[in-house]
């Protein structure tokens, strides 16, 4: 059993990331139907712990619980959400040597002594099934070497034709939510089935910032999660109150040169002694917006496009179940449903 991953395989490399949950009001105002993005990795890393092993297995005794619980998923989505586009994104780097080169505390506490990322040996083997199943049904999976998923939904979400919703349990992609667009992030803290739909209210309501501003208030109060310390002293309060004040950190920053600013003296000093890492971690916590992705058709089909191939795999994987949810969401998401 090696718990790591030292090399990219072939098809291209994948990550696997806890989704972290947060709580946002449920809006939605536009009805027009949705590019939907899917944070591939968040959703099956929540099937991998959401579904006991025991629970899903192929017949050889290997466990699919992962894939399931991704397949599920992704029926929900589509009779609820009902896309006309779709696209799962992937990690081919799950720690991109760009932002390690900012700040080398990026996801450090979760490099395994061997290299490579500490992940679940029961898990890995079931992403490539993952992928073999969104091929034989024609949903694009897509990612870019040196860049996360984060950054191919970014890219996506900023640069395809709106609306669009991003599935994540990841809290980074509040960024993203752009209402004159529009962009709204699904938020699957509690699940697929208790979706929270996030516009721009709904995330000042739970950390006191507009979207925009979320990045800038994450670098701030810093996250564990993702080894960025953040500035010592500053919490969620001092840090939204910071970014609703002066708007940005860039401002933030020219106001602490102003002796006349109106910076209580402790404060200031913990913002000054932050300056390094305040330099860095902006771009350390901002989603790309500007990845080279692959020539790519979301269009969501009807009907699989390899429907023997996807017999095949259902047959074989003890996947009939879940396949056949899938393949009856797909059949049902059509202009008159």
């Amino acid at each position: 059993m090696n718990p790591t991953r030292t090399a990219p395989p072939d098809p291209p490399p994948y990550a696997l990331r806890r989704g972290r949950a947060g709580l946002c009001q449920a809006v939605r105002v536009n009805d027009s139907r949705p590019l939907l993005l899917i944070d591939a990795p968040s959703l099956y890393f929540r099937a991998y712990f959401g579904i006991p092993e025991s629970a899903a297995k192929a017949p050889d005794g290997s466990p699919v619980n992962a894939v399931r619980g991704f397949l599920d998923m992704l029926a929900t989505l589509i009779r609820t959400r009902r896309p006309d586009r779709l696209v799962c994104a992937l990690d081919y780097d799950w720690r991109p040597a760009w932002r390690v080169a900012l700040l080398p505390t990026y996801k450090a506490h979760r490099v395994a002594p061997e290299g490579g990322e500490v992940v679940p040996d029961t898990l890995s083997p079931q992403v490539p099934l993952i992928l073999e199943l969104l091929a034989a049904i024609g949903i694009p999976a897509i990612g870019v070497d040196g860049y996360e998923a984060d950054d191919v939904l970014g890219t996506l979400a900023t640069s395809s034709p709106a609306p669009v919703e991003v599935v994540s349990g990841d809290r980074d992609l509040f960024q993203l939510v752009d209402d004159d667009r529009p962009v709204r992030l699904l938020y699957c803290g509690r699940g697929v089935a208790k979706l929270e739909d996030c516009d721009d209210a709904a995330v000042r309501a739970k950390y006191g910032v507009p979207a925009a501003g979320y990045a800038d208030f994450a670098a701030l109060r810093g996250d564990p999660s993702d080894g960025l310390p953040g500035v010592a002293g500053v919490g969620d309060k001092t840090a939204a109150r910071l970014v609703d004040r002066y708007g940005s950190l860039d401002g933030i920053l020219t106001a602490l040169d102003d002796p006349a600013s109106g910076f209580a003296p402790g404060l200031r000093g913990k913002l000054n002694a932050a300056r390094d890492y305040l330099a860095v971690a902006p771009t350390v916590v901002r989603v790309a917006l500007d990845v080279p992705l692959p020539p790519l058709d979301p269009t969501l089909p009807t009907a699989p496009v390899d429907p023997d191939r996807l017999l095949a795999l259902a047959e074989q994987w003890n996947l009939a179940g879940p396949c056949r949810r899938l393949v009856d969401a797909l059949a049902g998401n059509t202009v008159s449903a």
